[in-house]
């Protein structure tokens, strides 16, 4: 049975949609139109050369999600796509998740992604039944790093040269929040 791409309302103007193949053009051209200053923490930008090549990814993906691996989101913010956001991979076995983000330069400030990771984390735990959240994100990206500490992770460690970021190595934070610090949050909220 194929699953039906799923689709979370954040508010009125955001949502988090499952990209389909059809959706492989404007992910591409977004990617393309912020080049250099995604490549400046994505070490995947250079692979994605073309609109097939994002077609390739997309359909990757899907696959991915219908064998319940990882869900990738394309974040859609007023009628458009502004970035993307996905659980990769599950680890259903210790009910463990790590998130994983981008957005286009011209909407950062805006809240969006803390929106869209707040939506996930919610889902992963709720949904899904996940323990555990993890994001990862490199030393240096202090807008990134600023949303799990925004959302009331615990930076549990950095794990020392664990990604290879075209010419040389960086260190990653590791942020964790677990499914009972969640509740805890939302009862004194």
């Amino acid at each position: 049975m194929i699953k039906q791409p799923l689709q979370i309302r954040i508010d009125a103007e955001t949502a988090l949609c499952v990209p389909t193949e059809k959706d492989a053009e404007a992910i591409y051209q977004l990617i393309q139109t912020n080049n250099s200053y995604l490549r400046q923490w994505l070490p995947w930008i250079d692979f994605t050369r073309s609109i097939e090549d994002e077609r390739a990814y997309i359909h990757s993906a899907l696959l991915q999600y219908q064998d319940n691996q990882s869900i990738t989101f394309a974040l859609w913010y007023q009628g458009q796509i502004v970035g993307s956001i996905g659980y990769h991979p599950f680890d259903w076995l210790n009910r463990r998740v790590e998130l994983g983000y981008w957005l286009a330069q011209p909407y950062q400030g805006k809240g969006l992604m803390t929106r869209a990771c707040q939506t996930l984390i919610t889902y992963a735990f709720s949904e899904l039944k996940m323990n555990k959240v993890e994001i990862r994100c490199a030393t240096g990206n202090t807008a990134s790093a600023a949303i799990p500490q925004r959302l009331g992770f615990t930076q549990e460690g950095i794990i020392r040269q664990a990604e290879w970021l075209y010419d040389h190595y960086v260190d990653l934070i590791l942020f964790g929040l677990l499914e009972s610090e969640w509740r805890q949050q939302r009862a004194a909220r």
